[in-house]
């Protein structure tokens, strides 16, 4: 159980530094996206683009960086582990589930017909 003091923090000034250049780039690359307005889509596009890319290698460098390249690759070497139904496997799966839904689909309209009778034709006596 994690308590209020158990917090990560960044501890090197370099750290926060590359942080916040990240941070910067990032930002500067929305201001420029809406200052090059007039030069075209391609080249507001392409800025933003750049300082994203610029700001995610920055990032990457960072400790919470590598972490998450850390936490990418264990994720992909977990989905390598998964065993995927086979296309058999799929396909008797997929009709066991749409066989339900007929059932259940007759089943509710069978209840709600007599539901009905019952109620409107037999004790409130209203005829359709």
């Amino acid at each position: 159980m994690a308590s209020v003091h158990d917090v990560e923090t960044v501890h090197s000034g370099a750290e926060r530094v590359r942080l916040a250049a990240a941070g910067v780039l990032a930002l500067a690359g929305f201001v420029a996206f809406f200052l090059l307005s007039k030069q075209g889509g391609l080249v507001q596009w392409a800025a933003l683009l750049v300082a994203f890319a610029a700001a995610a290698g920055v990032f990457l460098t960072t400790e919470p960086g590598r972490r998450l390249i850390a936490f990418g690759r264990e994720s992909w070497r977990e989905v390598q582990k998964v065993v995927w139904p086979s296309r058999k496997e799929s396909l008797q799966v997929t009709g066991y589930v749409f066989a339900f839904v007929v059932v259940m689909a007759l089943f509710l309209w069978l209840t709600d017909k007599t539901l009905e009778w019952l109620l409107y034709d037999l004790i409130l006596g209203w005829r359709k």
